[in-house]
């Protein structure tokens, strides 16, 4: 039988929040509204006392008593022109839509302000959970979505300075893989092309190239360009590359736009004259030209970062997770 309204247990409400941290109403909702000008020890008191008291906020109470706001899972990708966010979205949504879960997926234009503005907005409409590629260096305010009981999960980039589920790519073997093919081949000018050099997915790409290329005499670092985020500054790299008194025998693309970019930018010159090409991600085209890829099983990444949220949702007291996820070279000639 279900308990009458009346049998059920009081939520904690935003006074009682107040009232436990010793701070104003105010304040208490600003902490938990995300605003930035809370200092750093206000708003540590408020989320312990949010946490201790089990608090969620409710704005969107009266929309989900309309029947107008179903459960759902907030995705927040980079960039919506980019083929791997699709695919991330894909396994996300195969997890949670059996569990009669929804996905909802927003866009940062990797702005770290977007990004903090995308999420307070999806936690006010009342999403289950966030799972989020983050743009932003520093992600302690997610702590005050976890303070009003919202999971996050985050993928592809890890967390850093919060306390948070996260499953990513080895990338740093996925450079490893890349330099060991190349110099395998032959190659010792060598050329990476990046995406923003602030991501951690260029940074420990790089890395493994250099674990392989540095102890191989190669100068590859003297090619290494970054903040190739689209496709026209990857074909501007590659000019640039090109240009060159020495030019590099192989390319590495840091990402399928990069790739993109680079294909376009060596597409009228003659096969025999154009370096070799080495991508990461397996964008359908790059088989149909026979490029040598790099890559890990993006559905796979969506899935286990549904998988996380879930198992959050019902049991917010298991330790957090860092899954790593393999990458694998597919060779194509």
């Amino acid at each position: 039988m279900t308990r009458s309204d009346a049998e059920q247990p009081a939520r904690p409400t935003l006074a009682q929040v107040a009232e436990r941290a010793g701070v104003s109403l105010k304040t208490a909702s600003r902490a938990l509204g995300g605003e930035s000008y809370v200092s750093e020890k206000t708003l540590a008191v408020v989320l312990d006392a949010a946490r201790e008291l089990d608090y969620q906020r409710n704005s969107a109470a009266s929309l989900l008593a309309s029947g107008r706001l179903a459960d759902s899972i907030g995705l927040i990708t980079g960039d919506f022109t980019n083929p791997f966010y699709s695919a991330l979205a894909q396994g996300i949504e195969d997890e949670i839509r059996p569990r009669g879960m929804h996905l909802s997926v927003t866009n940062s234009r990797e702005s770290a302000e977007q990004e903090r503005r995308v999420a307070h907005d999806l936690a006010d409409r009342q999403t289950k959970a966030v799972i989020t590629v983050s743009a932003m260096p520093d992600h302690r305010d997610y702590a005050s979505l976890q303070a009003r009981g919202i999971p996050v999960v985050f993928v592809d980039r890890p967390a850093e300075q919060v306390e948070a589920d996260s499953v990513v790519f080895d990338n740093r073997e996925g450079g490893r893989l890349a330099a060991r093919h190349l110099i395998d081949a032959g190659h010792r000018r060598i050329a990476f092309i990046g995406d923003y050099a602030w991501l951690p997915t260029y940074r420990q790409r790089m890395a493994g190239m250099g674990d392989v290329l540095d102890p191989a005499g190669s100068d590859w670092r003297e090619l290494l360009r970054a903040d190739a985020h689209d496709v026209g500054s990857s074909r501007a790299c590659v000019r640039e590359l090109l240009a060159l008194a020495h030019p590099p025998t192989a390319i590495v693309a840091g990402n399928n736009r990069i790739l993109l970019g680079a294909m376009e930018e060596l597409a009228g010159m003659p096969a025999s004259a154009r370096p070799a090409v080495l991508g990461f991600d397996d964008p359908e085209w790059a088989q149909v030209l026979g490029i040598t890829v790099v890559t890990g099983d993006v559905e796979a990444l969506g899935r286990q970062a549904a998988r996380l949220a879930v198992a959050r949702l019902s049991d917010r007291s298991r330790p957090f997770e860092n899954v790593v996820l393999p990458m694998r070279l597919i060779s194509r000639g």
